[in-house]
């Protein structure tokens, strides 16, 4: 089951339960065995119980097992699930992890120090960290999270926040987004304890991730939690990946019978400025300003908003924060931006022609990169207002463009090319763009562009500006739109 599935699954629940209560099914959470027996109990002393948690995002499938036992407590544990409450026998017990299948006798590829059960409380452990680390600062560990056994607070809802993000700093926790951190300094595999986090019932509440100077790191929006829910939330995967691939830094939700599913990171938006007449654009959104004195070519900071649809105003750009007086000189709206995207929204077409010309739009598109590995990923964007349907690719040594070596086909404008990038080998390559199916292969433009240094990187390559441009108007060039890291880079190249 995907991510996506899991998350509208998550706002479902959230909305139409009184009590956190969706449960792992044999293929998704794993499958329960027959309960191990527990010591004859003639004092009626209450048992213990353990909750597993599998939160390592490079970790296979797995089989647990208490250090002696020939049957597992769970089989087929995997990456963002967790069990409900199994018995267990109270005393001090070692867990073992085995590869999902192998035998119990096999050697565990992970085992815990002893684990203190205590009748009557209930115990969470969190599988953590990565197994293939190469540091011990995040290697493959259980975080053992002992709780209690009171009754959920009617009047409100009950959060337990665990830092087990393998590649993140230490941070701060802002309920609400709104520049207060309520919890402050929670170390890597540290949580913020039994005594959960008392959250309003009934709302839909921001909570931003701060760095320890304050910086916002990246931003969730919680669903609507119901009073009395109790649930913790496990901040797992990796910052250094992207929010969409399934190993991108993430909230796992678990409530009382197990897992529930992934809360994906607030969308982010980078507005890049390829109309070829516009002036340098202040960018304001429901009366915010979200972008300052944007120029031809240059990319925005990061905007991180949460999901929605959001009108986009632009002025000429003035000194200052506040939106200028009057109407904006173009405006646009977003498509709607889900969690756990990033976007490309670039500002297109003509401001000051009139006619037949493409007037001054937003067009957007998801970043969906395939890994690059050892080639460069590129996925061609086509911005050029006054320009025809085009191909793209290497010249030969004539210096045409043959048809046979066209990349990217019969783009229109507006439309960019596949949303996992080519792949293309890291190394200088002269590309031509001609009229698409021209039966003329001398290109319109040619342009050398150096792939070397970015071997493993994925790249937006925007063409912007005007083919034939009037008086003052920006010419067609080449924006390359760095997504490999935060924030995103560009690097325009001319036309030879």
């Amino acid at each position: 089951m995907t991510r996506s599935h899991w998350k509208g699954l998550l706002s479902a629940l959230f909305a139409s339960l009184a009590m956190l209560a969706a449960g792992c099914d044999d293929d998704e959470g794993g499958t329960v065995p027959p309960p191990i027996a527990t010591p004859p109990d003639d004092n009626q002393v209450p048992r213990s119980t353990l909750r597993l948690v599998h939160a390592s995002p490079d970790a296979p499938a797995v089989d647990v097992y208490i250090q002696g036992q020939q049957e597992p407590l769970i089989t087929q544990l995997t990456y963002g699930t967790a069990t409900g409450d199994l018995p267990i026998p109270y005393g001090s017990q070692v867990l073992e992890f085995r590869p999902a299948g192998t035998a119990a006798t096999s050697p565990p590829v992970f085992s815990t120090d002893p684990i203190d059960f205590i009748p009557a409380e209930r115990v969470t452990a969190v599988a953590a960290g990565l197994l293939n680390a190469r540091s011990e600062d995040n290697s493959f560990r259980v975080l053992a999270l002992a709780e209690g056994t009171g009754e959920p607070t009617p009047n409100t809802a009950s959060v337990r926040i665990v830092h087990a993000g393998a590649d993140a700093p230490t941070v701060g926790i802002d309920v609400g987004n709104d520049g207060s951190v309520e919890v402050a300094d929670l170390d890597r595999f540290a949580d913020t304890g039994r005594t959960a986090v008392a959250l309003p019932p009934g709302i839909s509440l921001q909570v931003g991730i701060v760095s320890e100077t304050g910086e916002k790191v990246t931003a969730f929006t919680l669903p609507t939690l119901s009073a009395g829910t109790e649930v913790i939330l496990v901040a797992t995967g990796l910052l250094s990946a992207a929010p969409h691939q399934p190993e991108g830094f993430a909230l796992l939700a678990v409530g009382r019978e197990g897992s529930i599913g992934f809360v994906l990171q607030n969308p982010v938006v980078y507005a890049l400025h390829a109309s070829p007449d516009a002036p340098a654009v202040d960018i304001f959104s429901a009366g915010t300003e979200v972008a300052d004195d944007l120029t031809f070519g240059e990319l925005s900071s990061p905007i991180q908003v949460p999901p929605g649809t959001y009108a986009l105003d632009f002025f000429s750009h003035q000194a200052g924060r506040e939106q200028p007086a009057g109407d904006p000189a173009a405006q646009g709206n977003t498509p709607m931006l889900t969690a756990g995207q990033r976007y490309l929204v670039v500002a297109s077409g003509f401001l000051g022609r009139t006619g037949e010309a493409r007037r001054f739009s937003l067009l957007s598109y998801a970043e969906s990169f395939a890994e690059a590995g050892e080639q460069v990923r590129l996925r061609l964007v086509h911005a050029v207002p006054d320009a025809p349907a085009v191909d793209v690719g290497p010249l030969d040594n004539q210096g045409l463009l043959p048809e046979e070596s066209v990349t990217f086909q019969d783009l229109a404008y507006s439309q960019a090319s596949a949303p996992e990038g080519v792949a293309l080998p890291a190394s200088p390559i002269a590309a031509g763009v001609t009229a698409a199916n021209a039966a003329e292969r001398e290109p319109l433009l040619s342009f050398s562009i150096d792939l070397s240094p970015l071997q493993g990187n994925s790249l937006f390559l925007v063409a912007a500006g005007a083919l034939s441009p009037q008086e003052g108007e920006q010419r067609f060039q080449l924006v390359l739109v760095n997504t490999t890291s935060t924030p995103w880079s560009t690097q325009s190249v001319a036309p030879r």
